[in-house]
């Protein structure tokens, strides 16, 4: 049985706005520093370091989405994907050096560890879209909701 009364629909809302803070607040900080002081500067780490606050938003999506049975093979998924590519690009960062400095930022480990951080914040991206899909989901009226002689 679907559920998709106001727990589910909280649950939804909440995980969605947790799960873009961390794509969205780099840019957000950015815009905010190039129209105050002129500089332009991109924190590309920080949706890593948002991590927490994406997880509590993709078990809140992942809670809503199995209670309304919408949307969970794409929610778990991509929380699933991106728990284990921020864990793959922190590992690969200490085995190959970067993580303590001992290896200079270039060559293919540098490209690495930046590839798999940016399919980590592209699974972010698509948890985020599962979450927009999913409130879309809970928030349609039923067509046998609206009466036939409603307006346009």
């Amino acid at each position: 049985m679907e559920k998709k009364g106001i727990l589910t629909k909280s649950l939804a809302i909440v995980g969605t706005v947790l799960v873009w803070i961390p794509i969205l607040a780099p840019a957000f900080f950015s815009a905010a520093l190039l129209t105050q002081a002129r500089i332009f500067r991109f924190d590309y780490l920080m949706p890593a370091e948002l991590f927490p606050v994406a997880l509590v938003g993709g078990f809140l999506l992942l809670w809503a989405a199995l209670r309304a049975r919408s949307r969970r093979g794409l929610i778990g998924g991509s929380l699933g994907g991106a728990a284990v590519l921020l864990v793959g690009s922190q590992a690969l960062a200490v085995v190959t050096g970067l993580a303590s400095g001992e290896t200079a930022p270039t060559g293919w480990p540098w490209a690495l560890v930046l590839s798999l951080l940016a399919l980590y914040v592209l699974a972010l991206v698509v948890m985020g879209v599962g979450g927009v899909l999913l409130l879309r989901d809970l928030f349609k009226v039923a067509r046998s909701a609206i009466p036939e002689d409603a307006p346009d």
